[in-house]
């Protein structure tokens, strides 16, 4: 007998569909602190956002769901003084008020506090003590040359208070900043008491397999919690959070768009986005940021004048290492000055 006629185009069975995104696991849940109302201003526009242009969002910016809010400390203390005419105490209490359901963060520069010269141990222990009572949850100390002797102080008192004290090591590129050096001043971090570890890349210069066998290597020499705080200036931090994330990090740093990248941070929206039916899970619907941004636009477009622009990336930050939250307020005095064609 002729063997049967093949089946037909209508005839064939149709191949299964699949979804792109194939969730083979339970997601794991990670953490996303806003650095909007400090480092992300800092960053773009010189630390010049007044409490006013906080206070009308903050209810919404509450109800995200933030591992927490980065508020204070860097530079916000000194412009607030300088040149907003403000009580910097006076924003954090009003903050805190506010700020009902999320965690409130500072930066803290060890023994220089806020300011840019060392101060006594008296002051130090005061100025934590004042900065815990007046509502903060979480205090990241770092130095800039990662002398852990300029944060012992801080980090003592910090403990005392029973704030979460999160050492940084600044994170930088130079024959003497190895991996074994990162590791060794993890576990000193570890054993002055700190409750969690950021890798601080204020220049925005770490590449993603650098931060992978960063978190690995914190993770590995003290099982503490890992934050990353890195800058859009090289255009790497997006990937490198990722490539942080996937070797185990806790926690990343983002800005509402409308004051993200550049030198700022990546994006929350993007953040949050991008790991939507991954491997992670951050809880927060993009929904909830959207009239978050629409009022962040609108602060940028009060500051115009000021808000700096790098025009996309900058890779030469990997040769002048400026960090971002400098970048700005550099880029404001030179033009106070009429030098800011002296910038190459």
């Amino acid at each position: 007998m002729p063997s049967a006629a093949p089946a037909g185009p209508a005839e064939q069975k149709a191949p299964e569909v699949q979804s792109v995104a194939v969730q083979k696991k339970e997601p794991r849940k990670v953490g996303i602190t806003d650095t909007s109302l400090r480092d992300g201003h800092q960053s773009l526009m010189a630390t010049r956002m007044s409490i006013e242009d906080m206070t009308p969002i903050v209810e919404m910016m509450d109800d995200v769901g933030f591992h927490s809010m980065e508020v204070w400390g860097g530079a916000t203390f000194d412009s607030c003084m300088r040149f907003l005419d403000e009580d910097p105490w006076e924003r954090l209490r009003t903050l805190r008020k506010l700020f009902k359901k999320t965690k409130l963060q500072m930066l803290l520069r060890g023994q220089n506090v806020v300011g840019y010269r060392h101060y006594a141990d008296d002051t130090v222990r005061e100025f934590v003590k004042r900065a815990v009572g007046n509502g903060l949850d979480i205090i990241r100390v770092f130095d800039a040359l990662n002398d852990l002797r300029n944060m012992e102080v801080a980090a003592d008192q910090i403990k005392k208070e029973g704030a979460h004290l999160q050492l940084a090591f600044s994170f930088t590129l130079s024959p003497v900043h190895s991996l074994d050096a990162f590791a060794k001043l993890s576990r000193d971090m570890r054993s002055m008491g700190a409750d969690s570890i950021c890798i601080k890349d204020m220049a925005g210069i770490i590449s993603p397999v650098e931060t992978a066998a960063l978190v690995r290597t914190i993770k590995k020499e003290t099982g503490l919690p890992v934050q990353i705080h890195s800058h859009y200036t090289s255009g790497m931090a997006s990937m490198a959070y990722f490539a942080g994330l996937e070797a185990g990090a806790d926690v990343v740093d983002c800005a509402i768009s409308p004051f993200a990248q550049g030198t700022s941070q990546p994006p929350i929206e993007s953040m949050v986005a991008g790991m939507q039916g991954g491997e992670f899970e951050t809880g927060i619907d993009l929904k909830k940021l959207v009239p978050i941004a629409t009022h962040f636009k609108k602060v940028r477009e009060k500051y115009s004048k000021i808000f700096i622009d790098l025009g996309g990336v900058d890779i030469n930050v990997l040769m002048y290492q400026i960090p971002g939250g400098m970048y700005s307020n550099l880029v404001s005095q030179l033009k106070d000055q009429n030098a800011l064609h002296r910038l190459p």
